[in-house]
C-alpha cells in the first residue's frame, strides 16, 4: 500500500517562511513526480510546485520566486520551502506522487498566514 504524509504546516505571520515535508512510502516501482497543490476555501485546487526525480522543478505563476520544491536523494520525499508568505497563501496544502501511471493524493496540510 503507498502512502503519502504531508507535515509541517501551521500558523505563521505575513512576510514569514514555512516549510513543508512530503513523504512517500510503501510498494512503488519507482518515485516518480511529485507535486504540490493547494485549495483555498472556495476555491478550485491549483498547481503550486513539482519536481522530477532528475531535479527539474516547475512552478505556478502565484509562486514563482517565493516558494522553492526540493527532493531527498533517495527521492522519497519532497520538500516545500514557503517564503514572503502572503494571506492569500492560505490553503490547504496537498502533496501528489504520480507513479507507474498512478497517482497518489496525501491527505492535506493547512497552511494559514495571518498576523
Amino acid at each position: 500500500q503507498v502512502r503519502v504524509v504531508e507535515s509541517g504546516g501551521g500558523l505563521v505571520q505575513p512576510g514569514g517562511s514555512l516549510r513543508l515535508s512530503c513523504a512517500a512510502s510503501g510498494r512503488l516501482s519507482s518515485f516518480g513526480v511529485m507535486s504540490w497543490y493547494r485549495q483555498a476555501p472556495g476555491k478550485e485546487r491549483e498547481f503550486v510546485a513539482g519536481i522530477v526525480g532528475g531535479g527539474d522543478t516547475r512552478y505556478g505563476d502565484s509562486v514563482k520566486g517565493r516558494f522553492s520544491i526540493s527532493r531527498n536523494s533517495a527521492l522519497s520525499t519532497t520538500y516545500l520551502q514557503l517564503n514572503s508568505l502572503k494571506s492569500e497563501d492560505t490553503a490547504v496544502y496537498f502533496c501528489k506522487l504520480a507513479s507507474g501511471g498512478r497517482e497518489y493524493w496525501g491527505q492535506g496540510i493547512q497552511v494559514t498566514v495571518s498576523s
